[in-house]
């Protein structure tokens, strides 16, 4: 980051852009939270992944139990607002829409996915670490289940979304027919809608509300949170790093996928590659 002038002539987004940077990571962030409140999030998290319809009272009242004292709902509330998670359960329709002009509609309803790059998805989630924590958005491929990018920021904004998106375009060579994503902040900024115009791809945004829309990345983080992150609870984050790079590459090439029939990897429905073949010439699966 020392490359970084803030006293410059070119703006502070304008050399982040041309040093394919974060601005997340160059303004100081906000006061750091207390080793208690890391701790709770930790638990928050761990609650959701495996009770993803729990509110901020229930939540409140198992932490109580787990902490031996009571914990008050509020804080609760407003740590689940930090880490952007909310309780899964149907909700009526009563508030409108942001701001309309970009907001777009859902468009894979009905659809037949049925190759890849037809429709990539991205979603951001809460990574716990020891004393701290941090984001990380994922770009994923519908159709074979494979991570095509990801990046890490210590803030949440559509800076490091649209790096993201980046490196999954240009990791590939391609860009999908439809991207799909939530209508968090992010992706409905005028930086990440004009992009995708950009690269000529339809932009497609789940319900409000409606977790389910997006459910194949979703599915992704309770797997990387149960099976690594909560387990691990890395120190810093240049061993988070290493960390998801290590487990993304792992799921994306040596696990069969149980989407996939539990023939196939992520990589391989990617890529076209057949089912490797048993020592008896028929192919596994």
């Amino acid at each position: 980051m020392n490359m970084i002038n803030q006293s410059h002539s070119l703006s502070v987004r304008r050399q982040c852009s041309l040093l394919s940077v974060s601005r997340g990571r160059v303004y100081r962030g906000a006061a750091p939270e207390t080793e208690l409140n890391e701790a709770i999030m930790l638990e928050i998290d761990k609650i959701m992944v495996d009770a993803p319809a729990s509110g901020s009272r229930t939540i409140a009242e198992r932490l109580s139990l787990d902490f031996g004292a009571p914990l008050n709902r509020k804080r609760v509330r407003r740590l689940m607002k930090v880490m952007g998670v909310k309780a899964v359960y149907p909700r009526r329709s009563l508030s409108s829409l942001g701001e309309a002009a970009y907001v777009y509609p859902y468009l894979l309803k009905g659809l037949d996915i049925v190759r890849p790059n037809q429709v990539w998805c991205a979603d951001i989630t809460y990574i716990p670490m020891r004393g701290g924590h941090m984001y990380l958005v994922a770009v994923m491929d519908w159709f074979s289940r494979k991570i095509l990018s990801w990046r890490l920021s210590n803030t949440i904004d559509a800076s490091f979304c649209l790096e993201a998106l980046d490196a999954a375009v240009v990791a590939t060579g391609t860009t999908p027919g439809i991207f799909n994503t939530d209508q968090g902040s992010q992706f409905t900024s005028n930086d990440w809608t004009e992009r995708l115009t950009e690269l000529g791809i339809q932009i497609s945004m789940d319900g409000k509300g409606r977790w389910i829309d997006n459910v194949v990345i979703e599915r992704f983080w309770g797997s990387l949170k149960r099976e690594d992150l909560h387990l691990k609870l890395y120190d810093s984050a240049v061993d988070l790093e290493r960390g998801i790079e290590s487990y993304i590459t792992r799921y994306n090439e040596w696990r069969p996928h149980s989407a996939l029939g539990r023939r196939i990897t992520p990589e391989m429905a990617y890529s076209g590659k057949l089912a490797p073949l048993s020592r008896w010439g028929k192919r596994v699966g």
